[in-house]
């Protein structure tokens, strides 16, 4: 098993951000016409705002953990850069543990150190690989 770049995954994991956001864009939009549209209630699409934040983050999740514990493991991101993730043992992830790698990238985020830490690594894992037991391979 080959681990992922650093710059591969880094790049993957813009394509899903820019998919992603696009996507909460489109859904917003929808949302957006629809309650005001239809109930004609400016209110009602400024309440909404405040569930943005927690919806992003269910979207993020949802969209991150299914795909990685799915067949395919890897997002649509890690699919177009031909890498995926699994298990140290070589297994794939269950839903779970996903989940914990995702959490876990809150954690990496803070400054980017967690990220930077797959340059370093021997198996290029991030902070949030290592806290997951998790390894990004090369297809």
């Amino acid at each position: 098993m080959q681990s992922a770049s650093f710059w591969k995954r880094f790049i993957a994991i813009v394509i899903d951000t820019v998919f992603l956001n696009v996507m909460l864009l489109l859904l917003s939009s929808f949302l957006g016409f629809f309650i005001g549209g239809m109930l004609h209630e400016k209110e009602l699409i400024m309440d909404s705002m405040r569930y943005s934040a927690p919806i992003g983050v269910l979207f993020f999740w949802l969209y991150f953990a299914l795909q990685e514990s799915s067949q395919k493991q890897a997002t649509l991101g890690k699919r177009l850069m031909g890498i995926y993730v699994t298990t140290t043992a070589g297994d794939p992830l269950s839903f779970a543990q996903a989940s914990v790698r995702f959490f876990s990238k809150y954690l990496s985020s803070i400054l980017f150190i967690g990220f930077i830490m797959a340059l370093f690594t021997q198996k290029n894992q991030a902070l949030h690989d290592i806290i997951a037991d998790t390894l990004v391979i090369d297809r």
